[in-house]
């Protein structure tokens, strides 16, 4: 789908850019700080065919749209004022708790580095590759600039999430980052050579090495940011361009290396000695927490409170949470390709599977295996929990610790320690996935019926126009109507239609057409049931009950019945074929107007599966809709 027209629908469906205080994005989604929750149309969201899902956690909305989001970003930015102006959380009545408002920050803190962060580890992770294979050595001038290259952003991180932080809470970035930059800065980071202690002012201050550290910018930041609102509240107006950055910069430099440093790092420090005292105590109980959860932890946002200390135990050796979490998401690929293997009758199903396993696979990034997948067939749920859970149990016991921050996916493999227990891990929790996908399947009982329907009907005769089969057996009865393509032109999902009323559903499933010609005829035997003054849509009701919309044009109502000539009255008999409209496709269209006519099945007297045709383009009279 054309990323601009995304960019522009997802804006309005979150309820206007009047309704944004504020924006980023991570690997796979839109995260939105909206001002009113209530009126963003969350359903219609779910059901656009750019839109993978919608996540409502840590007091964003998130919309998930792929691996393609920041070009969506960057049109959405193009095209808004929002993103380029400082926005005022103004009160909007939504109470938001403090732990959400704390995961909000550090994710909306963190995912705007998640791709240069991710980049970097992988860049790491070849470099391992290289010197391992002896093809590069670690001594030479070009693993030299390519490990600055790596190493740089999270050596330099207190900077980044300075600027980051700075951005979230609303205060000058370009400050935040320079606080940051004034703990890295050689002046400060040489007095480490006199000894660990010196003093400002006469005040004792306890040195220490900030690079690669999260918890004391953020303590840091969170201060500046009530500072620099404060100071602009008391200064002249004409005064703060240099007022405010100076006695910023005079005030939270020193409280950083005397208070806000050491203590974040004591902070940090303690909190990865506590989860690593709980794995030590049971690595396999961790193991199976943790990669059986993960998947969940991620639609739920709680992924994000790990963050910070996962960068904490990079820095200081690996970390193990990362290591045990990864299983989760190689089950998940493990659970795609199962889907991918076991749904041989449904095309669309195994693009689906096939190509978000694949990307999970290569790039670690498998949002589109949860939303599209997962969560849509139940089913799988246990199976993933359980291949997680195997996987995080073997690198929980082993203590594999995860060394660079990367995506976890194949290229990724050697910056887990011991790498062959990971790999065991790996293998382990991708094939229990797909072995149990494979032996239980994804769909409930219901779901599977529809399956083996699906198979009788690719096994049964073409029926004849507008009549309907029963086949009785010891479990189940099967009925099927065919319903005829009443145009002759290209084929258009319902969801690309450009009225909500069609495509978000709410009409009835169905199919549009693109037409080729002014012709409407019946698409089965029934009766006109209704047939609007204007001409442009027609009602009809077949001789098994079910009832057809054919609407021709959108908006079309507004033309008063000019250019469209119905041939037939409400209460005609029909069959199948007859010629009920005729209209101009040219008038209507040089009047400013689509003429795309979405075909819908609007009422049944039972409850039936809608299945599509696969074809691009249609002959008036060829099976267009089979109802089983």
């Amino acid at each position: 789908m054309d990323n601009r027209k995304l960019a522009d629908d997802i804006v309005r469906l979150v309820g206007g850019e009047e309704n944004i205080n504020d924006l980023v994005h991570c690997a796979t989604r839109l995260r939105f700080s909206l001002k009113d929750t209530q009126k963003a149309n969350r359903e219609t969201l779910e059901k656009h065919e750019g839109v993978i899902t919608v996540v409502e956690s840590g007091g964003q909305f998130q919309v998930v749209v792929g691996s393609h989001v920041a070009n969506v970003y960057a049109e959405i930015a193009k095209n808004t004022g929002f993103l380029n102006k400082t926005q005022e959380n103004s009160a909007t009545g939504q109470k938001v708790s403090a732990v959400s408002k704390v995961f909000e920050v550090i994710s909306g803190s963190f995912s705007p580095l998640i791709p240069v962060m991710a980049g970097a580890g992988m860049l790491k992770a070849l470099l391992t590759v290289l010197t391992l294979a002896g093809w590069l050595s670690d001594t030479s001038d070009t693993y030299l600039i390519l490990s600055a290259a790596g190493n740089a952003v999270f050596y330099f991180l207190p900077i980044f999430l300075g600027i980051t932080l700075g951005i979230k809470l609303k205060a000058n970035p370009y400050v935040a980052g320079a606080i940051g930059a004034a703990l890295m800065e050689p002046n400060f980071t040489g007095l480490l050579d006199k000894g660990t202690e010196s003093s400002f002012l006469g005040i004792p201050v306890v040195l220490m090495n900030y690079s690669s550290s999260v918890f004391p910018i953020f303590i840091a930041i969170s201060i500046y940011a009530v500072l620099d609102k404060f100071l602009k509240k008391i200064i002249l107006k004409d005064l703060q361009v240099f007022l405010v950055p100076m006695l910023s910069l005079m005030i939270m430099v020193p409280l950083s290396a005397i208070a806000f440093g050491p203590f974040g790092t004591s902070v940090g420090d303690w909190i990865a000695s506590g989860v690593t005292w709980l794995i030590d105590v049971s690595g396999i109980l961790s193991g199976i927490v943790l990669g059986g959860g993960m998947t969940f932890m991620v639609v739920l946002g709680l992924h994000w409170g790990f963050t910070p200390i996962t960068l904490q135990n990079i820095n200081n050796g690996g970390d193990p949470i990362e290591a045990m979490a990864a299983a989760a998401v190689f089950a998940q690929i493990g659970v795609a390709l199962g889907i991918f293997l076991r749904a041989k009758k449904d095309k669309s199903l195994r693009s689906i599977a096939g190509s978000s396993g694949l990307t999970g696979l290569l790039a670690g990034v498998t949002e589109p295996i949860v939303y599209g997948l997962i969560l849509r067939y139940k089913r799988v749920i246990p199976i993933v929990i359980i291949a997680g859970a195997i996987g995080g149990a073997i690198n929980g016991h082993f203590g594999v610790k995860y060394t660079a921050y990367v995506f976890h996916n194949i290229f990724s493999i050697p910056v887990e320690k011991p790498t062959g227990i990971f790999v065991i891990s790996m293998i382990l929790s991708m094939g229990v996935g797909l072995l149990l996908t494979l032996i239980f399947g994804y769909e409930s009982k219901g779901k599977a019926r529809t399956a083996e329907v699906t198979e009788l009907e690719q096994a049964q005769p073409v029926l004849q126009p507008a009549q309907s089969e029963t086949k009785s057996g010891s479990s189940m009865d099967i009925q099927k109507e065919q319903i005829y393509s009443p145009l002759a032109g290209r084929v258009v999902p319902l969801s690309s239609v450009t009225d909500e009323a069609f495509s978000s559903g709410a009409m009835g499933k169905g199919l549009a057409i693109m037409p080729g010609e002014g012709v409407v005829v019946a698409p089965m035997d029934g009766v006109v049931t209704s047939l609007f003054p204007t001409g442009h849509a027609i009602g009809i009701t077949s001789n098994a009950g079910t009832d057809i919309l054919i609407h021709i044009g959108i908006n079309t109502v507004s033309l008063k019945g000019k250019f469209f000539n119905p041939v037939v009255k409400e209460g005609d008999v029909v069959k199948q074929g007859d010629v009920l409209i005729e209209f101009d496709i040219e008038q209507i269209q040089a009047a400013g107007y689509q003429t795309v006519t979405p075909v819908i099945v609007t009422l049944t007297q039972k409850e039936v599966e809608v299945f599509e045709t696969d074809k691009a383009s249609v002959k008036r009279n060829e099976v267009l809709l089979t109802l089983i």
